[in-house]
């Protein structure tokens, strides 16, 4: 168990003193390394510009080997996010059956903003969503602002 927690606490520290673009990752209780709080930047020239989302970070006990647990604290307007409280996130790299132990928080969270940038309407979590992004553009873009606007705005 003392290497998973080695391993937590220098992914915690590069993460901290070099976050990925656009983010800021912090622990709410120094006593609890598995849970990590970051705040993700809605990505410029995306419907999610002036965003502000919270993420949540559970990393399981037997990290590495287990992925962590990531989901928007922050509602969201997106089609591989469940669009509820729970904030569920679909990304490949996250699945089981993809995780690898040499995977890295930080890459997550690089994946987690580039799907801010490019969602994948193909593995979506919400289809009704999903195929809006596809077919009705405009109508996916008022939607995904007026959730910024209401949910994720530092206003």
């Amino acid at each position: 168990m003392a290497s998973s927690q080695k391993r937590i606490s220098k992914e915690l520290q590069e993460c901290m003193t070099s976050p990925p673009t656009g983010m800021t990752v912090s622990i709410p209780s120094e006593a609890d390394l598995h849970n990590w709080t970051a705040t993700l930047l809605g990505p410029p020239q995306t419907v999610y510009a002036g965003g502000r989302f919270e993420l949540s970070i559970v990393l399981p006990p037997d990290y590495p080997f287990k992925a962590p647990q990531v989901t928007f604290a922050t509602r969201i307007y997106h089609p591989n996010v469940t669009n509820d409280n729970v904030g569920s996130i679909c990304l490949g790299m996250l699945k089981s059956e993809n995780w690898k132990p040499a995977s890295r928080v930080r890459a997550v969270l690089d994946a987690v903003r580039q799907l801010l940038v490019e969602p994948n309407p193909d593995d979506p979590l919400e289809a009704r969503i999903a195929d809006e992004y596809k077919n009705n553009t405009a109508e996916f873009e008022k939607n995904a602002r007026s959730y910024v606007a209401r949910y994720a705005s530092s206003k």
